[in-house]
């Protein structure tokens, strides 16, 4: 969904953080497109905790959402990747929001969509900003400089430039090929936006049985994660959770 910036930069009063709770400042933001942006806040109350791939709740003007942390707990801000819902509440005030701002931030991150341990191959699909939890994953995996687990990254988006973490992830599969393999995928490849698209073509939960098959992975030692879109997910859970593979979802409902 595209949005017209004039629509979001409207004059209206800047958005306060919800009062009685802790603070995080805004850092930091890139804007990947008119409805994209990754931004950076720093938790003014001290260390914020959390899991890899755990999401934490944001509030501003009254109104609270969660989201999924794209960093890992190492690092000393918080990474968090935002799509703009020009109807929605909070999405746009948070889309209006200049460096130096504040926004609330409940003390605790939440969440169980994690890494299972007890596979060693981690086949993570995601949408856009569904991608937000593996990064987090693989960047603290990394880190820590663990082995025995690889992470098939396969992330879908309507044009190039909304992949975002891309460069990223091309940079750790050549860097680790042993550790990470990434697939992204646009669903609209005729259109002018994406005129120099070289790789994967569709929506990504239309290709996963066919990389699944290329990589060769078991179904005794391989979790299959969808992150992202609620029909994307919908359909990659009735492809395999129906053939007998273990799955973990995590929905990124609209505003």
């Amino acid at each position: 969904m595209v949005e017209d910036a004039t629509l979001v930069n409207t004059g209206s009063p800047r958005p306060q953080p919800n009062p009685g709770l802790p603070t995080a400042k805004l850092v930091s933001r890139r804007d990947i497109s008119e409805n994209l942006i990754v931004i950076r806040l720093e938790p003014q109350d001290g260390l914020f905790t959390f899991k890899p791939s755990q999401y934490c709740t944001l509030g501003l003007d009254g109104i609270e959402r969660a989201y999924s942390i794209a960093s890992a707990p190492h690092e000393p801000e918080l990474e968090i990747f935002v799509e703009l819902v020009p109807e929605g509440e909070l999405t746009p005030r948070i889309f209006r929001m200049q460096v130096g701002d504040l926004m609330s931030i409940r003390a605790r991150a939440k969440g169980i969509f994690t890494m299972n341990q007890k596979v060693h191959n981690h086949f993570m699909v995601a949408t856009v900003t569904g991608v937000a939890p593996y990064i987090s994953i693989v960047r603290d995996y990394l880190h820590n400089g663990s082995e025995g687990h690889k992470f098939y990254v396969l992330l879908g988006a309507s044009y190039v430039d909304e992949l975002t973490y891309d460069t990223e992830l091309a940079a750790l599969e050549s860097k680790f090929p042993d550790t990470v393999v990434f697939v992204p995928a646009v669903s609209r490849p005729n259109e002018e936006r994406n005129s120099q698209w070289q790789g994967a073509k569709g929506r990504v939960n239309t290709i996963t049985e066919e990389y699944m098959s290329k990589f060769d992975l078991t179904k005794d030692d391989t979790m299959v994660y969808a992150c992202g879109h609620p029909g994307m997910i919908e359909d990659v859970k009735a492809r395999f959770v129906t053939a007998g593979w273990k799955f973990k979802e995590e929905r990124f409902w609209k505003e």
